[in-house]
C-alpha cells in the first residue's frame, strides 16, 4: 500500500505530495536510529552484563527463581545477557514493532526462544497473571530507558508504573541507581547560544550598536536540553566556578516517583565570575555497592580513564535564566526542578525552595533561532565579512531587499547607508521578532517588513520601487542540509520582475565543496555490529542496512562536525557553482571528477558544505574553516551542520584492504526538486 506524504521542500520552498511506501516512517526511524551506536558502546554493554550477572546470582543465592523484566529491550541484548547468566525466564518489552520483530529473530537465532518472551507493547499496557503477558511479577528489573538528560525518554513514569504493577517489592534493578552531577561555569561561547550580544557597526556617521529588545534580554529561553559532546569543548572556552556536586540520585530498586519536584544544593564558588551555565551529566551504578559504574563525566573530571565514545548519551548544557555574579567563597544555592521528562536550574543567593516553573520563551526569538543560530548571529568575525561586503555594494540611493529568516542584514544595510530597506519574512514568528528588534533600535519606520512568500511579492509591497541590491545570508529555518539554503536562489528567481536591470545580488554565488575524511568515532553510528558481547545481532545490522537502502539513493545526513573529530584525506574541492546573479536554470547542474587521497587512512565518507561568495573577494564558509596541521585535523564552522555521506563499503569492511588512491564522484543538482544526488567510488 502507498501513502501520500505532504512535504515542504526546503530548497525550492514548494509543498510537494510524495508517494511513499507505508513502511516509510519506520525506515526513516530505523535508518537514523542510534541502535548501532549503543551496540558499539563496549563500556555500557560490559557493565550491563556484569550488573545482570551479579543481580541473577544474588536472586539465585536467596534460593529464588530469577524472573527478569526487560523494558525497552531493543535488540533483546539485555534479556539474552540475563538468560545466559542463568535467569529462569525473561519478559522483553518493546513498543516499536519493527524492533520487536527483530528482537524475536535475534533471540531465536541465539537459541534463547524458550527463555525469552518478546512483548510488543508499551510497558504500561503489559498485563500480569495466568492469562496475562507475564505469568507473574518479575524480581529483576532491567532497563535502558535513558537519554543524555537521564529522564527525557520517560524513564521515571515507566519505573513508577513497573514498581506498582510489574515487579515484586524489593526487586533487584539493573542499573541499581543513577546520579546526576552538576558544575557551575562561565562561558561566553555557550552563553552566546542563548542570548544575542550587542552588534557593533562602524558606519560613515560613527559607530552604531544593534541591541536586543529587553524582553529578549530577560527571556529564559526554551526548556529543551542542549545536549552536546562536551569532550570536544576546549577548556579555554569556559571557566569553572564550582566543584562538581551531586544534584540528585534515583534508586531504581525501590518505588520511583515521577511527580514534579525540586532538589537543592549549596555551592561554594572556587572562583569569582559570572554564573551563566550549569554543565550536567550522570552515571549509573549497576549494583548496590557501586563497584560497577558507567559514567558520562567529561575529560576534565575523570582525566585518567580511557574514554568510551558514545553518541546516545552525551552531556547537558543548561542556561540559567539570567547570569549571576558569584564571588569566591560566598555560598550560593542551586535548585534543580524537574517534571516527568525534563530538568531546569535556577541559582539563588539566599535559600528558599520554591518550585520554579519550567522556562518558557516569551520573546519568540528562541523559537525562531535555535542555539547554533544564536551562536552564528553572535559571531563577530562573520558579521564583519557581511559589513565589509555591504560597504562595497551599497550606494546612497540603494533600495535593498533582504531575503533570509530573522536576519540582522536589514539593520546592517540601513546603518551602512541604503536609502530604503525591505525585508521579506516568511513566518509570523520571524515578523514578530523582527518588529521587536527594529523597535528596540528605533528603526520601525526605517525598515519595512513584508510578510509574503517571494512568489507573491507585489510592486505595492515595495512601494513601486525596483530593488537595486538583493541580500541574503542566506539562512532559512527549514534548512537541514547545507544546500537547502539555496532556497535563496529560488526566491531570487521568484522576485526577478522586481529587480533593477543592474541589480547587485549578495552573495553573488555559492559553491558546493567536498572533502574525503576519516572520522575518529562518528563512523560507528553507521557501522554494523555483527556480534555484541558474544551475541549475534546481525539481524539488526541487516535491518538498518535495509532501511538505509530503502530510498532510491543513499543520502547525505547533517552532523555538527565540530563535535566529531575527523582528519582530511584529500584536499577540499569545489564541485558545483550556483550563480545567484542569474535565475535558476531549467536544466540540471551536474559534475563528475575525482579527488586524490593525500593521506593514509580509512575513507569513511565525504563531507560537503557550502561556501558563499558575498562579493568577488569576500567569502564565508559553512563548513571547513581550516586544516590545522600536517596530520590533516580539521576545524569546522561551529554554527552549522555539515553534510556527511558515509561510504558503507569502507565502514562495513573488517580488514583494511589496499588503501584507495582516489575517489571518483558524480553529483547532480536537480533544479526542479532542489535535491542533490551523489555517488562515490573508491579507486
Amino acid at each position: 500500500m502507498k501513502t501520500f506524504c505532504g512535504r515542504a521542500n526546503p530548497t525550492t520552498g514548494s509543498l510537494e505530495w510524495v508517494e511513499e511506501d507505508e513502511d516509510y516512517d519506520y525506515h526513516q526511524e530505523i535508518a537514523r536510529s542510534r541502535y548501532a551506536d549503543m551496540l558499539h558502546d563496549k563500556d555500557r554493554n560490559m557493565k550491563y552484563y556484569q550488573g545482570i550477572r551479579a543481580a541473577v546470582s544474588r536472586v539465585k543465592g536467596r534460593g529464588e527463581k530469577a524472573i527478569v523484566l526487560d523494558i525497552g529491550t531493543g535488540t533483546g541484548l539485555l534479556s539474552m545477557m540475563a538468560a545466559s547468566a542463568g535467569a529462569d525466564f525473561c519478559y522483553a518489552v518493546e513498543v516499536f514493532k519493527p524492533m520487536a520483530n527483530a528482537a524475536v529473530k535475534i533471540v531465536e537465532k541465539n537459541g534463547f526462544h524458550d527463555k525469552i518472551k518478546v512483548i510488543n507493547k508499551h510497558s504500561t499496557e503489559v498485563t500480569v497473571g495466568p492469562d496475562g503477558d507475564m505469568q507473574c511479577r518479575a524480581n529483576i528489573l532491567v532497563t535502558e530507558l535513558f537519554d543524555t538528560e537521564l529522564i527525557g525518554e520517560g524513564a521515571l513514569p515507566t519505573y513508577e508504573h513497573a514498581h506498582k504493577y510489574l515487579v515484586q517489592e524489593g526487586c533487584e534493578a539493573v542499573p541499581h541507581r543513577a546520579t546526576v552531577y552538576v558544575q557551575l561555569v562561565e562561558s561566553k561561547r555557550m552563553w552566546s547560544w542563548n542570548k544575542l550580544f550587542p552588534v557593533h557597526v562602524e558606519a560613515e556617521d560613527g559607530e552604531k550598536i544593534i541591541v536586543s529588545p529587553s524582553e529578549m534580554e530577560n527571556c529564559p529561553g526554551v526548556p529543551s536540553v542542549c545536549d552536546i559532546q562536551l569532550n570536544q569543548m576546549p577548556s579555554s572556552d569556559f571557566t569553572i566556578l564550582s566543584d562538581v556536586v551531586t544534584m540528585f540520585s534515583v534508586d531504581f530498586s525501590k518505588p520511583v516517583r515521577s511527580a514534579s519536584t525540586c532538589y537543592r544544593v549549596q555551592l561554594e564558588p572556587v572562583k569569582s565570575g559570572k554564573a551563566q551555565i550549569v554543565l550536567s551529566w550522570w552515571d549509573i551504578d549497576m549494583d548496590p555497592s557501586g563497584t560497577i559504574n558507567c559514567t558520562m563525566a567529561p575529560y576534565w573530571v575523570k582525566p585518567t580513564s580511557a574514554f568510551q565514545w558514545r553518541d546516545h548519551w552525551m552531556q547537558c548544557v543548561y542556561f540559567l535564566p539570567k547570569e549571576e555574579q558569584v564571588l569566591q567563597g560566598q555560598k550560593v544555592h542551586l535548585t534543580a526542578c524537574r517534571d516527568e521528562y525534563s530538568v531546569w536550574y535556577t541559582l539563588q543567593k539566599a535559600s528558599f525552595g520554591v518550585l520554579e516553573p519550567s522556562p518558557v520563551c516569551r520573546c519568540q526569538a528562541h523559537l525562531l533561532w535555535n542555539r547554533p543560530r544564536f551562536g552564528e548571529l553572535n559571531d563577530q568575525n562573520r558579521t564583519r565579512q557581511y559589513i565589509k561586503s555591504l560597504m562595497n555594494v551599497l550606494k546612497t540611493d540603494s533600495v535593498c531587499l533582504c531575503i533570509s529568516d530573522g536576519s540582522l542584514l536589514p539593520v546592517l544595510a540601513h546603518y551602512l547607508g541604503a536609502e530604503q530597506v525591505f525585508t521579506l519574512e516568511n513566518s509570523a514568528v520571524s515578523c514578530s521578532v523582527m518588529k521587536k528588534f527594529f523597535k528596540a533600535n528605533h528603526l520601525e519606520d526605517k525598515i519595512k517588513i513584508v510578510e509574503a512568500r517571494p512568489e507573491l511579492l507585489t510592486s505595492s509591497h515595495l512601494e513601486d520601487k525596483k530593488i537595486s541590491v538583493l541580500v541574503g545570508e542566506p539562512f532559512f529555518t527549514t534548512s537541514l542540509l547545507p544546500w537547502h539554503n539555496l532556497y535563496f536562489w529560488y526566491a531570487r528567481t521568484a522576485v526577478t520582475e522586481h529587480l533593477a536591470s543592474n541589480v547587485t545580488v549578495l552573495p553573488q554565488s555559492a559553491a558546493l565543496h567536498m572533502m574525503i575524511v576519516e572520522f575518529q568515532d562518528l563512523w560507528r553510528i553507521r557501522s554494523p555490529c555483527g556480534t555484541c558481547e558474544g551475541f549475534d545481532v546481525q539481524t539488526m545490522d541487516d535491518m538498518i542496512k535495509n532501511s538505509l537502502n530503502f530510498r532510491e539513493s543513499k543520502e547525505a545526513e547533517p552532523h555538527p562536525l565540530w563535535e566529531y573529530p575527523c582528519k582530511s584525506l584529500s584536499n577540499p574541492q569545489e564541485v558545483l557553482l550556483f550563480d545567484f546573479r542569474k535565475t535558476v536554470p531549467q536544466h540540471c547542474l551536474s559534475t563528475e571528477g575525482s579527488v586524490n587521497l593525500l593521506r593514509k587512512g580509512k575513507s569513511h565518507g565525504a563531507v560537503l558544505w557550502m561556501e558563499y561568495h558575498l562579493t568577488a573577494d569576500i567569502s564565508v564558509s559553512t563548513g571547513l574553516m581550516q586544516i590545522s596541521n600536517e596530520k590533516g585535523n580539521c576545524e569546522w564552522n561551529p554554527h552549522c551542520k555539515q553534510a556527511v555521506y558515509f561510504f558503507s563499503s569502507v565502514i562495513e569492511s573488517e580488514t583494511l584492504a589496499d588503501l584507495p588512491s582516489a575517489v571518483t564522484y558524480a553529483i547532480n543538482f536537480d533544479t526542479k526538486t532542489g535535491e542533490i544526488a551523489m555517488d562515490f567510488k573508491l579507486l
